[in-house]
């Protein structure tokens, strides 16, 4: 029952991954891999990917006056969210079937509670940011937003607007700094391996140590894709999201050397 646990069982030794160097080069050929990923498969990944758009469309229309908080908030969640994708990602790298419908197998994962929770985890942080942006549009204009509009008008014609967008990016730079940090590598960490979330959490971190120019870069380009999939009035999500996911998978590839890779490097280090 070891497989199931969320953190590791106390007479195991949890085993922790090593971590590369990468370069920005390795940036642009996980992306490119990404996006052959997603030509490869584009009818199923379409599928999913409107589902992200579908839903931010319905939740925007209830909560229309936060919408660029919701907007910059998808990010925090964008790595849960591409779960299923990984999995498409991981089945073609292992030359099995790649139907849409295999996406969802990844609640029969080993891993599946330990996916859960760190999932959650993202979603509470989702949430606080939530709560953070509304709290300060209060704190400067005295009472909530009750229209777009009203928010675009204060945010650029007035000095408290200002300082929103100057205190709204500090802290959402932030959040974006922790979230990238816990997840960066962790997802497909937990679906390629039997690991719990505080072997994965502190994968990831690792790895973000190791490689902080290189991941500040990938923090870049992820927030800059996701915008304009958000200017293309959602539906440009259908193709970020997938090619994200994809891109993220062979991301995590570029970072954690497989089983066996693994095992020669030590070797080699050690002759």
């Amino acid at each position: 029952m070891s497989q199931f646990d969320v953190i590791a069982a106390p007479d195991s030794t949890p085993v922790y991954p090593s971590v590369r160097k990468i370069r920005p080069a390795d940036l642009k050929d996980a992306l490119a891999k990404g996006i052959d990923d997603f030509l490869a498969m584009p009818s199923s990944h379409v599928f999913l990917g409107l589902i992200y758009p579908i839903a931010l469309m319905c939740l925007a229309g209830y909560a229309l006056p936060m919408l660029f908080p919701l907007m910059a908030g998808f990010a925090l969640v964008g790595p849960f969210a591409g779960i299923g994708l990984y999995e498409i990602s991981r089945r073609r790298e292992l030359g099995l079937d790649t139907s849409w419908e295999h996406a969802f197998d990844v609640v029969r994962s080993r891993s599946i509670f330990s996916i859960l929770s760190l999932g959650l985890l993202l979603l509470v942080i989702f949430a606080c940011w939530e709560f953070t942006a509304w709290s300060l549009y209060v704190a400067l204009f005295g009472s909530p937003p009750e229209s777009f509009t009203e928010i675009i008008t204060n945010s650029f014609d007035t000095p408290q607007g200002w300082k929103l967008i100057g205190f709204g990016t500090a802290i959402g730079f932030v959040f974006a700094v922790v979230v990238l940090s816990i997840s960066v590598v962790s997802f497909p960490l937990l679906l390629d391996r039997d690991v719990g979330v505080p072997v994965a959490v502190q994968t990831s971190v690792r790895a973000v140590l190791v490689n902080p120019f290189t991941m500040a870069l990938w923090g870049l380009i992820v927030a800059s894709i996701l915008a304009i999939g958000f200017l293309l009035l959602f539906v440009g999500l259908a193709v970020a999201v997938p090619v994200l996911a994809h891109s993220s998978w062979h991301l995590y590839r570029r970072v954690v050397p497989k089983i066996r890779d693994e095992i020669l490097d030590d070797a080699s280090a050690m002759g």
